[in-house]
């Protein structure tokens, strides 16, 4: 799997680095129980200090998406469809922050979609 980073995003790179995992799960790339490469590795062939791949990589693990454990690494726990709604979320959160909108504004949109399609 190549995750991948844009540096010159307004987004950051941790969040980059789990956006990236995020589709792959999404896209069936990856699968329950495949182990994503090593923070040291992705770091260095990134070109970035590794906190900020575990960063990403905590990020994931507090989604419930992957097992985070000193000498086993990282290992994909979460079933596709919860990562593709995880990335919707994601996307949802970021075009939300940059048409000025709310929390509170932004799951009202969110509820009334909902209510509209049940």
């Amino acid at each position: 799997m190549l995750i991948r980073i844009d540096t010159s995003s307004t987004v950051p790179l941790a969040e980059q680095v789990a956006a990236t995992v995020r589709r792959a799960l999404a896209e069936g790339a990856l699968h329950p129980g495949e182990r994503l490469p090593a923070a040291r590795e992705v770091a260095r062939l990134l070109e970035v200090n590794i906190h900020t791949v575990l960063r990403g990589y905590q990020q994931l693990r507090d989604e419930g998406l992957i097992d985070l454990r000193r000498g086993r690494g990282a290992v994909v726990i979460a079933v596709p469809a919860q990562a593709r709604l995880r990335e919707a979320a994601s996307q949802l959160v970021t075009a939300a922050r940059e048409a000025g909108f709310s929390e509170s504004k932004t799951i009202a949109l969110l509820r009334s979609c909902w209510t509209e399609d049940s």
